[in-house]
């Protein structure tokens, strides 16, 4: 017959086996071992790098993408009317880099169309070559981070082979675990930090490209409008 004092004795050693099974991630990092321990931290400062780039230029680039959609008509109006100066203050006062290349190109009005392109063209090298800073790091840190949670993977498995090698082939598990914690973790780790950085990176060169877009739509705008006769 079952008393109650059994369910309680079975409840608490439930409870005992269910503490033993539970693994915080702090223990599990840890439990690796020292070369465990170095990995996971260079991994740590690769996604704080990372997210630093990432919402750095996240918000850089949603400042420039923001322009007052009457810009171009207002330009028109100051060029129709032979307006020039009033065309580069309104330039000035934008901060964006449509209205950078816009007054790039209203500086050399009288010139030839082509060397008007050409300046446009060059001032816009100028802009993209802004909005892509540092971005080319998150594609670096995508590619370095797994690989540098192989290598813990690999001095992981070291560490336990070694182990086994140490002690002629009869070495437990206990003592096996150290080796195989630094491989598992590092290789968890290091994908974590490869695929955030993966995903920020193509989102940026996604909102980059829609910028781009933006500002060759203007630029071709602004030689049309140019084109137009008087």
């Amino acid at each position: 017959m079952i008393t109650f004092q059994d369910l309680e004795e079975g409840a608490e050693m439930g409870a005992s086996i269910s503490e033993e099974k539970t693994l915080s991630v702090i223990d599990l990092i840890v439990s690796g071992g020292t070369g465990s321990i170095v990995i996971i931290m260079v991994l740590f400062v690769l996604l704080f790098v990372a997210m630093y780039i990432y919402f750095e230029r996240i918000f850089a680039i949603k400042a420039a993408s923001k322009i007052d959609k009457n810009f171009m008509n207002q330009i028109r109006d100051h060029i129709t009317g032979g307006k020039l100066e009033a065309a580069k203050i309104l330039c000035a006062q934008t901060d964006s880099p449509v209205a950078r290349l816009t007054e790039k190109g209203v500086s050399r009005i009288g010139k030839p169309l082509d060397d008007i392109n050409t300046a446009i063209e060059n001032a816009g090298t100028l802009e993209v070559y802004k909005l892509e800073k540092n971005v080319s790091v998150l594609a670096t840190v995508a590619g370095a981070a797994p690989m540098i949670g192989f290598l813990g993977t690999v001095i992981g498995m070291i560490l336990a082979f070694h182990e086994m090698a140490s002690s002629g082939g009869q070495a437990e598990m206990g003592s096996l675990a150290s080796g195989i914690y630094t491989a598992m973790t590092t290789t968890v780790a290091g994908l974590v930090v490869g695929i955030i950085a993966y995903i920020g990176y193509n989102h940026l060169v996604n909102r980059t490209d829609k910028v781009v877009h933006k500002m060759e739509a203007n630029a071709v705008e602004f030689l049309d409008l140019l084109n137009e006769p008087i």
